[in-house]
């Protein structure tokens, strides 16, 4: 058999990786079943409720998308110690389970070495615990493992095999961050950064690259520092934003913020960089110091810069737009510039936060969409739109921690975002210059929206409890439904018409980070909540829960 044959049919799993495929299209090729009976329930996280109870019912925690592949499955699991503001005495690795008919049975645990960037201290960095991913490509489970390398695993017994992509000794101050993923050949790309060995989130970065391993484990780098050629020098200032006591903001019409030291550039922390068909790597880069000097990046396959896009200066909707009148509660300044970001007085930019796990998304038209984080819009973020030469086609006003799926359609295709109108303050966290009050156009809400190639809405579906949509990855079967879970602690069916089809408690309503949904080979649908993976099958049909 053809090498090319044998790498495809390895590669043909249900759901191998983050998104789905490499475009992260969270599109399955089977029908998934019906929301009515939850068949498992695994336990991913064992400090789930010491975490909730210290951050108030939330769990910032990212968790992985559940590796599916026949009746194989494979589930992240941590373990450890739990220590309040410092993750490094917990330990991640995955757990394997086979189905045996309707019994999803354990086969084996293995832990990895790999760490997590510190928690964040004074200046930066993440408050959401980053995530652990692994990929299963090439018949095998790939690990993150430490120093900035993998780990292969054989994946009928869990024995690691091997590491590859960094040489002893291990660096404790080098990360794999974000998840790994894998091209159509079977190609690994994952980034990696080499923080300060300390005060690393006041310090630049020592270096910061993005790794592709091949099938025979050849590894080759790009460095970040020689990607985004238009970037300001890691020693540039940039312009920061004003100081709360000159609230509300901007404090003039013509007022710029101080400025601050930029930063090298450096992946974000949770990007999963996405491949095209014609091998083209994207991936999301930010300035060590600065999330609004962010940069979707566009890779040759040997890892050298295609191009990169500004994600600054690219949002005209904020002062008297998306935000209330100047002057009114919610409102800017009283005589501020119609469209800019008051926390700065500039075009609106795209900001890469650490705290979110955002991802690109090639569309079937090669084009790419980037959720970025803007907090003048009541922290709802853009979804930005780039072509595949890096020409900037416009936005969407939310793109807050969600990397979109997409419905194929046979005149082109249709995006499927979340939508949370959050209840917080309008653009700053004083509730006395930034109130909660929106204009009249924004009824509030939380909606899952449909929007097609052009980001029209085509149809929105509200939560019917009231609460969040508490997804980052939705999952879209061959039909067109969506699946979807939410804060709430019910997983959804969405009709490709937007109607709810029906809906599953899986936990007792409970804030958290947003996390994906996955669908098997047999229409199985797999969800998170409460640091504990669901999997839920059809039964008996029910009507749609409404509280």
């Amino acid at each position: 058999m053809h090498f090319a044959t044998v790498l495809a049919l390895l590669l043909a799993t249900a759901w191998p990786q983050f998104g789905r495929d490499s475009a992260h299209t969270g599109t399955a090729e089977v029908a998934g079943q019906a929301l009515q009976v939850r068949v498992a329930t695994i336990q991913i996280d064992p400090f789930a409720d010491i975490e909730r109870g210290l951050s108030g019912d939330d769990l910032f925690v990212h968790y992985a998308t559940p590796l599916l592949d026949g009746d194989d499955v494979f589930v992240e699991i941590k373990g450890g110690t739990y220590t309040d503001g410092d993750w490094s005495t917990q330990t991640w690795g995955v757990q394997a389970f086979r189905w045996q008919g309707s019994i999803l049975a354990p086969r084996w645990t293995t832990f990895s070495d790999w760490k997590p960037v510190p928690f964040t201290g004074a200046g930066g960095g993440p408050t959401f615990e980053p995530v652990f991913h692994p990929v299963l490509a090439n018949g095998f489970l790939f690990m993150p493992g430490a120093g900035g390398s993998l780990l292969r695993v054989d994946r009928d017994s869990g024995r690691i095999i091997d590491r590859i992509g960094m040489s002893e000794p291990l660096d404790a101050t080098t990360f794999v961050c974000g998840p790994v993923v894998a091209d159509s050949a079977g190609n690994l790309y994952y980034n990696v950064i080499a923080l300060a060995r300390t005060l690393p989130w006041t310090t630049d970065v020592r270096d910061a690259w993005i790794a592709r391993v091949t099938p025979q484990f050849a590894v080759t780098v790009g460095h970040y520092a020689n990607l985004v050629l238009q970037a300001p020098p890691a020693t540039a200032q940039c312009l920061g934003v004003f100081s709360n006591n000159q609230l509300p903001w901007p404090p003039s019409p013509n007022a710029l913020p101080p400025t601050v030291t930029c930063g090298s550039q450096r992946p974000g922390l949770n990007v999963a960089p996405a491949i095209a068909p014609d091998g083209t790597i994207y991936t999301i880069s930010r300035a060590h110091f600065n999330s609004r000097y962010a940069y979707l990046v566009a890779l040759d396959p040997n890892l050298s810069p295609k191009w990169s896009a500004s994600l600054r200066d690219r949002f005209n909707d904020g002062c008297n737009v998306l935000l209330p009148p100047n002057g009114t509660p919610g409102g800017c300044r009283a005589g501020a510039g119609t469209g800019v970001d008051p926390s700065d007085n500039t075009t609106g930019a795209g900001r890469a936060l650490d705290d979110s796990s955002s991802s690109p998304l090639i569309a079937p038209d090669g084009t790419v969409f980037y959720g970025a984080y803007t907090r003048y819009n009541y922290a709802r973020g853009h979804l930005m739109h780039f072509t595949a030469s890096g020409a900037y086609l416009g936005a969407y006003p939310f793109g807050w921690d969600i990397t979109p799926a997409i419905i194929p359609r046979s005149n082109g295709y249709s995006i499927v975002t979340k939508e949370n109108h959050y209840n917080i303050p309008s653009y700053c966290d004083d509730q006395t210059h930034c109130s909660t009050v929106r204009r009249p156009d924004d009824p509030g809400g939380f909606f899952v929206t449909r929007l097609d190639q052009s980001l029209a809405v085509e149809w929105q579906v509200v939560n019917p409890n009231i609460q969040e949509w508490c997804v980052n990855s939705p999952a879209i079967d061959r039909n067109g439904v969506t699946y979807v879970n939410a804060e709430d602690g019910f997983l959804y069916a969405i009709t490709a018409d937007g109607k709810i089809r029906e809906s599953i408690a899986l936990t007792a309503s409970l804030g958290q980070a947003y996390t994906p949904v996955a669908i098997d080979d047999r229409g199985r649908v797999y969800a998170e909540k409460a640091g504990q993976l669901f999997v839920v099958i059809g039964g008996p049909r029910r009507r749609v829960v409404r509280k």
